[in-house]
């Protein structure tokens, strides 16, 4: 398995990370981003509300964040105080050692019992703006680093569940433990698996040093303001998916492109030789890698598959749902079972992809081919699992149901990623139609399926002028491409009383194929 990771400056910068060429993840990063999950405030309670059990905070969005019972933590009235005394220039020793912590509170309490209105409080971001709504917050603060987390005013070590082995686990405790400050606690990273105390001890100094530089901000800190940012998003993203499987990592920018050197430098000497300075005013990057293409054929409401198969993805106010289908794909199986199970096998892999790719969060629910034997509905359940297994966001997913619905819920804290892939009708007219690559990927679908059939005759395919003039100019032409796959040159022929998504196959007789 090969990862890269592709970067692209400009008005915003884009990343995309590539797993054996195909595009799994796509961020983008605006530089007018000023709440970032991770980012720590100083701000001031707006308004506790009882009926919610939450406050309203202003940390300087267009509307109040908010803030729930729940996310303050239990050492929230420790926080407080150290806030408070950071705040006024009482307290300048910032390593917790010798602080008096106060009571934790009840898991059933009331936020009015906690603030009051127009009252400091340290806040972090935990959900981006999404929609009509603010950020929301958490007083639980924590500070991310490359092998583990940083949790202050608490003394628990927990080590993530996405390491399975027992010995591992209490390896990496007893070096924490015997390298941890008073007064913080530490969340152990799956990355921090096979790590030295070295390792663990530096990326802890590092992390002492954000905490105590954050710190420094509080003394009379203008209120909202923000005290941490969260680092770069190309070191943010490395620190987070960076391992031993990634081949390249390929930056257009000489600028981001430093930054990822020097942050290879830090965490990993041995791969800096994989990060490369791409320098093509000729080629843009995306299209270097094929990107503009996946992102044109991966991001419409229907998603083509291997086979014939499709996706459908329809997003509500409430929920999103996928519904699969084997389209026209040609039956090789023994079973209308056995057809069902394998359309559904590549269909989950393409579900886990998409909900990777779009980020899609909240509630999903998959419209399955409907299988009657349940062991095929488990064996669907258990690859879906292990699809999932590399997504970093929290969720859950459920057995299918008898009806062949798999429900899964998805941790959401950006918004999602939405590309429009349609354009202008250029025909005229106000309506849109798909983007000529997309309509490309469909024909390209259907033109396997119908030589599969042909048993060695000949196929060929009438389309729009434009359609027939982007599958056959340029050097090596798609039609090209197509004819050396297949090892049959595909005739391909303009039929200028089409319409612009009009197109046909036709057998050796002309006759049109359906």
């Amino acid at each position: 398995m090969n990862k890269e990771l592709i970067i692209r400056s400009g008005s915003a910068t884009d990343f995309a990370l590539l797993k054996d060429g195909k595009l799994i993840e796509l961020h983008k990063e605006e530089d007018s981003s000023e709440f970032s999950v991770g980012d720590i405030f100083i701000a001031k309670i707006r308004k506790p509300v009882a009926g919610l059990n939450a406050a309203f905070v202003n940390v300087g969005y267009e509307k109040d964040a908010f803030l729930h019972y729940l996310d303050l933590g239990p050492q929230i009235n420790s926080l407080i105080k150290f806030v408070k005394r950071v705040s006024t220039g009482k307290l300048k020793d910032y390593s917790l050692a010798n602080f008096q912590t106060e009571k934790d509170i009840e898991k059933s309490g009331s936020i009015i019992d906690v603030f009051k209105a127009n009252q400091s409080i340290l806040v972090q971001i935990v959900k981006e703006p999404i929609s009509t709504k603010g950020p929301r917050l958490s007083s639980e603060i924590s500070i991310a680093g490359r092998y583990i987390v940083l949790v202050p005013f608490s003394n628990r070590v927990s080590v993530s569940q996405k390491i399975t082995s027992s010995d591992e686990k209490d390896r990496l405790k007893r070096l924490v433990k015997s390298i941890k400050p008073k007064g913080f606690g530490v969340i152990i990273r799956t990355v921090a698996e096979g790590k030295k105390v070295a390792e663990l001890d530096k990326d802890l100094q590092n992390l002492i040093e954000r905490w105590n530089d954050m710190c420094s901000k509080l003394y009379k800190a203008p209120h909202p303001s923000k005290v941490l940012g969260e680092m770069n998003r190309a070191s943010s993203i490395l620190r987070d998916v960076f391992n031993d499987t990634f081949t390249g990592i390929h930056v257009d920018s000489e600028e981001m492109y430093t930054q990822v050197s020097d942050y290879l430098t830090e965490i990993a000497p041995d791969k800096v030789s994989i990060a490369k300075h791409y320098n093509n005013d000729s080629l843009p990057i995306f299209e270097k890698f094929g990107i503009e293409r996946q992102i044109k054929t991966s991001f419409g409401q229907s998603v083509s598959m291997s086979k014939g198969a499709y996706l459908i993805i329809e997003h509500t106010e409430a929920l999103h749902v996928i519904d699969v289908n084997s389209g026209n794909r040609s039956n090789k199986a023994k079973s209308q079972e056995g057809t069902a199970l394998e359309v559904n096998m590549i269909s989950a892999k393409e579900i886990a992809r998409q909900l990777r790719l779009r980020d899609m969060g909240g509630i999903i629910v998959v419209d399955f081919i409907d299988m009657g034997k349940s062991e095929n509905r488990q064996e669907l359940f258990n690859f879906l699992r292990e699809e999932m297994a590399d997504d970093r966001a929290k969720h859950k997913i459920l057995p299918p149901s008898k009806f062949g619905l798999v429900q899964i819920t998805r941790q959401r804290v950006r918004p999602e990623t939405n590309i429009k892939t349609s354009e202008k009708n250029p025909s005229g007219g106000s309506s849109e139609v798909e983007a000529p690559i997309v309509l490309v990927n469909k024909i390209e679908v259907e033109l396997k399926k119908h030589i599969a059939k042909s048993k060695g005759r000949k196929v060929s395919i009438t389309a729009h002028p434009f359609i027939v003039a982007f599958l056959t100019k340029g050097f090596p032409s798609i039609r090209a491409k197509w004819s050396l796959d297949h090892k049959r040159w595909i005739k391909i022929s303009p039929r200028d009383a089409y319409t612009y998504l009009e197109y046909h196959f036709h057998g050796e007789n002309g006759k049109k194929l359906r």
